[in-house]
């Protein structure tokens, strides 16, 4: 049954394989079940509700993904658009927490019937050649700052931005133990090594007493505060709506066209520079992010951890569906995720996550190698690469990335001269990026 439902034998791949690969995926996204209620509690939605809507809505979204387009790629609520929900359409503009989810909503069926066209699919392949080895660069640098930073690593500065950490906090020695594990496995060609990384990571912060054993079993929370609770926003009495719908749609397109591109490129799955079954991708998480709005989550998409166990050797829905049976089971072991993924305080009020961070970093090593690809001789492909690549991580955002990159490569490619060479959706997109800065901003 499942060779006929996944074709593993065709992908080289095995159920053993799949469920590490899957398991990997899982832990290294995990700290989501728990960051997001934290997140959409501050809009003043219920912390339990929404930790069961992100369990439910993510183990949907990756199913449909496994089912419909064989891909290992999971799909949970977005970071930053979790931030963009609370902190911008809630506690700055003054919306509800319900009209918020209303308009997630209208921004995932909008999405739907772009995916049910085929327009989100047209856009991955128009892409250019250096814009798609950049994505997966600046995705995998975005990735590894993050781990850099959750294992405190990487610290803030108030001149420099970020700054050297300290290297003798019990932290982060768990989180250089847990990094050092995964790359002495990985040149020892050791499977599943990202996985046995964050599971001595693990056995030394229950050693040091950073991570906490508070159980395994708990019963789980009701979903019934945020279930059914959006509202639908009426846009003829509000028009500003209009705008906080199209930032849901802006950002869940481009997050979702990066993320797949460059977890694509770095799995292998491209074909001739495009992505198979693209379309039932995209209408996957289109379908989940209704469904997540229904819940009573933030916007869902692809998410960019799904490299982690790619790079475990994942390589088809087999892997998503081990993450989904994960995440439905997270809702009743939620203690035992919690000891993997929680965040630890430290004396300095920062938040660090040393078990799964050091796996962020080596996957964003693995993703990096794409920069070969780049044409770097040719100005009009390098600059929108390097913009790409470096925006990600500097922004802190893939659609920035993906912004700079297009706007840059139009423009280029006009002053060059080599301007009909450019696919009409990208000068589009240049366009309504640019809008974006001066009026949206």
């Amino acid at each position: 049954m499942l060779e006929r439902l996944f074709d593993l034998k065709e992908q080289d791949t095995n159920p053993g394989r799949e469920t590490v690969a899957g398991i990997t995926t899982f832990m290294t996204m995990s700290y989501i079940i728990f960051v997001q209620p934290a997140v959409m509690g501050a809009a003043g939605m219920d912390p339990g509700a929404v930790m069961v809507a992100t369990c439910i809505a993510s183990a949907l979204g990756t199913v449909l993904m496994a089912l419909l387009a064989n891909y290992p790629i999971a799909i949970a609520p977005a970071m930053g658009h979790n931030f963009y929900f609370t902190y911008i359409v809630v506690l700055t503009l003054g919306y509800s927490w319900q009209n918020a989810l209303g308009a997630v909503f209208v921004a995932g069926l909008v999405f739907i019937l772009l995916s049910t066209v085929g327009l989100r699919e047209t856009l991955m392949n128009v892409l250019p050649g250096c814009l798609k080895s950049g994505i997966p660069v600046g995705i995998g640098l975005l990735i590894a700052l993050v781990g850099l930073e959750w294992s405190g690593i990487v610290a803030p500065h108030p001149v420099t931005y970020v700054t050297l950490g300290d290297l003798t906090s019990t932290p982060t020695l768990v989180a250089i133990l847990g990094l050092v594990t995964m790359a002495v496995l990985l040149a020892l060609k050791v499977r599943g090594a990202i996985l046995i990384g964050i599971l001595a990571a693990t056995g030394a912060g229950l050693i040091t007493g950073i991570v906490e054993f508070k159980g395994v079993i708990s019963a789980p929370p009701s979903i019934a505060p945020t279930l059914l609770k959006l509202s639908i926003p009426n846009i003829f009495e509000d028009p500003h709506l209009i705008t906080v719908i199209f930032v849901f749609l802006f950002l869940g397109l481009f997050d979702t066209v990066g993320t797949l591109t460059g977890v694509s490129q770095q799995g292998g799955l491209m074909r001739d520079g495009k992505l198979p079954r693209a379309r039932q991708a995209l209408l996957s998480d289109a379908i989940a992010i209704c469904g997540g709005a229904v819940l009573g989550t933030s916007t869902v998409t692809s998410y960019i951890e799904s490299a982690s166990g790619i790079s475990a050797g994942g390589r088809t829905g087999l892997t998503g569906i081990v993450v989904a049976i994960l995440f439905l089971l997270s809702i009743f072991f939620s203690p035992l995720v919690h000891m993997i993924g929680a965040g630890y305080q430290t004396g300095g009020n920062v938040t660090l996550y040393p078990v799964i961070a050091p796996a962020l970093i080596i996957v964003g090593s693995m993703m990096f190698k794409n920069i070969t690809h780049i044409e770097w001789e040719d100005y009009t492909e390098s600059i929108p690469a390097f913009l790409t690549l470096v925006m990600m991580p500097l922004a802190f955002s893939i659609t920035e990335g993906i912004s700079f990159g297009v706007i840059s490569y139009v423009l280029l490619k006009v002053v060059s001269g080599r301007g009909k060479r450019v696919h009409w959706l990208l000068y589009l997109f240049a366009v309504l990026f640019v809008a974006r800065y001066i009026w949206l901003k």
